[in-house]
């Protein structure tokens, strides 16, 4: 059986990056948020710039 599993950006609380991630790993996505936010706080860079990208390359779901 194949898994045609796509990561894509989900309607979520600003562009869909944390659910995207979270249906794709198939768990929820405040792990993800809650990852982001954590890398934000040594001074923002490590968290913003890959959530920055998955936003630009990551495609929206239809």
């Amino acid at each position: 059986m194949t898994d045609n599993k796509k990561l894509r950006r989900q309607n979520g609380m600003v562009v869909g990056v944390c659910g995207g991630l979270g249906a794709f790993f198939g768990i929820s996505p405040w792990w993800f948020r809650l990852l982001f936010l954590i890398l934000l706080i040594p001074g923002g860079l490590p968290g913003l710039l890959p959530y920055l990208i998955l936003w630009i390359v990551v495609p929206r779901k239809r």
